[in-house]
This record gives structure tokens, C-alpha cells and sequence, in this order.
């Protein structure tokens, strides 16, 4: 072991006898290391920050519900274990659409389905460039057949998406203004 340590340090100083006009002389030959290097402070923070994306939205939508849900808890264990924040994760209502199918050549309605379109969304925040990058690709991977996934920015179109609107609540506040409105109002207009 020592003597492992002494040859060791022999290789780093390594000794070479130079011959010059009668006088001999020793150049030491010192291998430096990244961590021998003084590097100043303003260098340092002279550094580019790398790029970070704020707040993303991941957005799947499929047929089915379950393995829409199964594939959203995945992202979100993928991105966990990559450290990227999650923020929050939500399903919206899901849209209704009427397809119908033509006999060939004509207007006579062959078949019609009734299909319903699912979302889930993974809102991630501060997410660096390279990790983006990563989560997208094992999205890619282990996204279902029939689904589809989106990134895109958080807007407040996204918020107010996912709330579904009270009717009777809707109703009755409206029905409020038909008779006079709330007694606050009356009040300001005096």
C-alpha cells in the first residue's frame, strides 16, 4: 500500500535531467488537475444559467378514461423520480361528439357513435431544458394507443376549463338581477 502511494506520487513528479553547455540542470514536470486550477469568482457567475421552463402543462386526451389515468400516474412517477416539481395534476369534463358514418356514396346514415373524449393534464413548474426533454420522450414511450399528448404553456383558458359551470347557480343569479339585483347594488346606485 505505502509503497503503491510512493510510486504513485513518483508519476507525478516525474524528473528529466537537461544538459546545457557543460551544466546540468532538473525540469520537474508537474501534472496538474482541474481542482488544482484557481479559478476567480467572477468567472464562476460569468457561468450561463441553464434554461428553465416556468409553468407547463402536459396534456393527454383518449377514449379511455382508466388508461388515461393509468398513463397520467406514470408521467407523474417518471417526473418524480426525475425531480422535476409537480404541481398539480386534473381531469376536465369530458367532451361529447356525435360521429356518423355515410354509406358510400350517398346521405343515408350507415352508423353513428356517441364517443366521449377524456383529459388529464400534469402541470409541471421550473423545469429545466434537459429534463424537459427526458420527460417528453418517455412520455412518447409509454403513452397508450388512441391517446395524444400536448405541452404547452398555462394560460388562465386552462384554469377556467376545468371547472364545470353550476347551471342552477347561473340561473338564480341571473334571476337576481332580473328583479332588481342584490342589495349591495341598491345601495352603491343611491
Amino acid at each position: 500500500m505505502f509503497c503503491s502511494r510512493l510510486l504513485f506520487l513518483g508519476k507525478l513528479f516525474e524528473t528529466k535531467p537537461l544538459k546545457m553547455s557543460g551544466l546540468t540542470a532538473v525540469i520537474q514536470n508537474h501534472k496538474r488537475f482541474k481542482n488544482d486550477l484557481y479559478e476567480p469568482n467572477y468567472l464562476v457567475s460569468m457561468e450561463p444559467d441553464e434554461p428553465v421552463y416556468d409553468c407547463l402543462n402536459l396534456q393527454l386526451k383518449g377514449y379511455d378514461y382508466a388508461v388515461l389515468e393509468a398513463c397520467q400516474a406514470e408521467i407523474h412517477r417518471y417526473a418524480d423520480i426525475m425531480g422535476i416539481q409537480v404541481d398539480e395534476c386534473w381531469a376536465t369534463p369530458a367532451q361529447q361528439l356525435k360521429v356518423q358514418r355515410y354509406k358510400p356514396k350517398g346521405t343515408v346514415v350507415d352508423a353513428e357513435y356517441n364517443l366521449k373524449v377524456y383529459e388529464r393534464n400534469v402541470q409541471v413548474v421550473d423545469v429545466p431544458s434537459w429534463a424537459l426533454g427526458t420527460l417528453l420522450r418517455v412520455g412518447r414511450a409509454i403513452l397508450p394507443e388512441g391517446c395524444t399528448l400536448n405541452v404547452h404553456e398555462h394560460t388562465i383558458d386552462h384554469e377556467e376549463i376545468r371547472y364545470v359551470p353550476d347551471n342552477e347557480l347561473l340561473d338564480l343569479k341571473q334571476q337576481l338581477e332580473d328583479m332588481g339585483g342584490s342589495r349591495e347594488e341598491k345601495k352603491k346606485k343611491k
